[in-house]
């Protein structure tokens, strides 16, 4: 049945019902707990509280009996005093009985006969009335033979069948909580054999989940297991049943598409080994010619590239003429500008000095107005030194002294202004003459800058007639180049073609080691097939590589005739056959160490079949 059910599902059924039994054991023990609570509780609040009730009530009467019994010794005695505070005390402890016996009344009597209840009230209803309360109201009156009436004859039978009553009832109370205590001890028993019970059954349920997933999920895995190791090990010949619908079989139906897949895969790639070696013998022959023709070509391109070196050798010594007198015009211009340069440096100084001078002609003003000023002030303080008389004569001195150098100073600053004025007007007759002198020098470098300017036209267009040569010698040469590599490319190619046609067989023998329905895939048509000659590989590869090899030297023997360098080879042409046969090579390297881990996976057969015939080519 589980079969038929997804993994999912099962696993999910199984989990609900665990949980059930979980939920089923909880439920069971909070249920007990419950009734064992609920228990207790009846007996806590009901049959103690009724019994330690009335056992208190029973006892507070005996007491408050015991308290007027020595209440009366003591009032015999004459001890008055202390006989009231008996008397009160008797008074209280019968007020507390009062209580526990409320208490009793109020608290749940289950499990005792009414008949008993009614026999106790009965009873202690006597003992009240016609007992304590009347030997309260005896000697509260002080009538002691009233006293002495009730309790010498009365009151004695009065408790004891008080007591016998109460004794009854604490007895059926003390039954009903020894049954309440007996029944909660049932119902644990009951729930712990049941928790017991279910905790088992969950215990069982588990193992055979066990088991049950075993054969669900662990077998099928290991079924499984075996197939993709058998898959491995390359055998496709035994079929894979699917006997379920869930995920396992789900699985084992991709299993079987997978090898299903396989098989035809197999089969379609043993059937195209067959076109692969006939187009692979076909190439090497179109190769062949190809290579020839190609080298034809090669041989001409080689004269058209030594003629185009010559004359690149002459175009660029013209431009190398050409460049040097661009040079020494271009170093003429700068010295010209630098001249001129000077010129305009000593105009702004020459301008600076002018504007230098005419503020030293402005400072001479100032002073001129400040000995003025001070000259005048000199003049007023003679004159209020006058006024003064005597006292001001002092003072009439030193204002005359300051006058006097007041009129000194002004002198000497007239004297001043006139020669600085006269250095102003040289100064700007020299900054005229320089001024003309820096114009003449901005037309000579405008002359040179000309005259470079035509040098630079010259050397630029040497330079690009220089440039365009080189570049169709560097087209020649690229071409030739080309030419070379499409050779040793096209002679490489038909190696590889005898290569691809060794490896052909090495994937039919690849193909053989794996097994399908009907038999083992396999094919004598390349079984049968002679092995391309070793020799003729050899040969294809020889002779491109000494062909490039006296093309270097060539184009390096033509280079730069004009400069009388010795010859040296070509580099970029060196470069190119280089990667050339850089691009060719990888068809023709050794197998590597991941082809190698790769065919030491493959089944022992066909690892032994293709042991030795993978060095020129890397097996498919």
């Amino acid at each position: 049945m589980l079969s038929r059910w997804s993994i999912r599902t099962s696993l999910t059924m199984m989990g609900i019902i665990l949980v059930a039994l979980t939920v089923v054991v909880g439920v069971l023990g909070l249920s007990a707990l419950n009734r064992a609570s609920q228990s207790l509780d009846r007996i806590a609040r009901g049959d103690l509280v009724a019994i330690h009730a009335l056992d208190d009530a029973s006892a507070y009467l005996l007491r408050s009996r015991v308290s007027l019994d020595r209440f009366n010794a003591l009032s015999a005695a004459g001890d008055t005093e202390q006989a009231k505070k008996v008397l009160d005390r008797a008074e209280e402890l019968y007020g507390k009985g009062n209580q526990s016996w409320q208490t009793y009344l109020d608290a749940p009597k289950n499990g005792v006969a009414q008949a008993q209840l009614d026999e106790l009230l009965a009873r202690r209803t006597v003992v009240m009335r016609e007992g304590l309360e009347p030997e309260f109201a005896a000697l509260r009156a002080n009538d002691l033979a009233a006293y002495h009436a009730i309790a010498d004859t009365k009151i004695s039978p009065m408790f004891v069948a008080y007591d016998i009553a109460a004794s009854a009832v604490v007895k059926s109370l003390q039954q009903q909580a020894v049954d309440q205590q007996a029944s909660a001890q049932s119902n644990i028993s009951l729930m712990t054999t049941l928790i017991i019970a279910v905790t088992v059954l969950a215990l069982l349920l588990v193992v055979g989940v066990r088991f049950a997933l075993r054969g669900l999920i662990v077998q099928p895995l290991a079924d499984a297991t075996a197939c993709f190791e058998r898959i491995a090990a390359g055998d496709l010949s035994e079929s894979i049943n699917v006997f379920s619908r869930n995920e396992i079989g789900r699985l084992f139906a991709g299993i079987k598409r997978m090898q299903d897949s396989m098989s035809t895969m197999v089969r379609a790639v043993h059937s195209s080994t067959e076109s692969i070696d006939t187009g692979a013998r076909e190439i090497a022959m179109g190769n062949t010619d190809l290579s020839q023709r190609t080298e034809q070509q090669a041989a001409s391109l080689q004269e058209t590239a030594s003629s185009m070196e010559q004359l690149t050798g002459t175009v660029r010594q013209n431009a190398e003429n050409a460049r040097q007198a661009s040079q020494l015009a271009v170093n003429a211009s700068d010295i010209a500008t630098r001249g001129g340069d000077v010129v305009s440096q000593v105009v702004t100084t020459m301008q600076d000095i002018a504007t230098s001078s005419n503020k030293v002609v402005d400072i001479i003003g100032v002073i001129e107005g400040i000995a003025f000023q001070t000259n005048i002030l000199a003049l007023n303080a003679a004159v209020e030194a006058a006024r003064a008389g005597e006292q001001g004569r002092g003072f009439a001195v030193v204002a005359g002294e300051v006058r006097s150098l007041a009129q000194r100073s002004a002198s000497a600053a007239k004297e001043i202004k006139e020669l600085i004025g006269d250095s102003v007007d040289k100064v700007q007759s020299g900054s005229t003459l320089v001024g003309r002198a820096g114009t003449t020098m901005d037309e000579i470098v405008q002359a040179v800058r000309r005259v470079t300017d035509i040098m630079g036209e010259i050397s630029a267009a040497s330079e690009e007639q220089s440039g365009g040569i080189e570049q169709v010698n560097r087209a020649v040469v690229q071409m030739d180049e080309v030419t070379q590599q499409n050779a040793a490319l096209v002679e490489q190619a038909a190696a590889a073609a005898a290569s691809l046609e060794d490896q052909t067989r090495q994937l039919q023998a690849v193909v053989n080691g794996w097994k399908v329905a009907g038999g083992a895939a396999h094919g004598s048509a390349a079984a049968t097939r002679p092995q391309p000659a070793a020799s003729r590989v050899t040969s294809s590869r020889s002779k491109p590589a000494a062909k490039l090899a006296q093309h270097a030297a060539v184009n390096g023997g033509a280079a730069h005739p004009a400069t009388g360098a010795a010859a040296t080879s070509n580099p970029s042409a060196s470069g190119n056959h280089d990667a050339g046969a850089a691009r060719v090579e990888p068809a023709l390297r050794p197998k590597t160490a991941r082809a190698a881990s790769e065919s030491a996976a493959r089944p022992a057969a066909v690892s032994a079949a293709t042991a030795g015939s993978d060095a020129d080519w890397e097996t498919f």
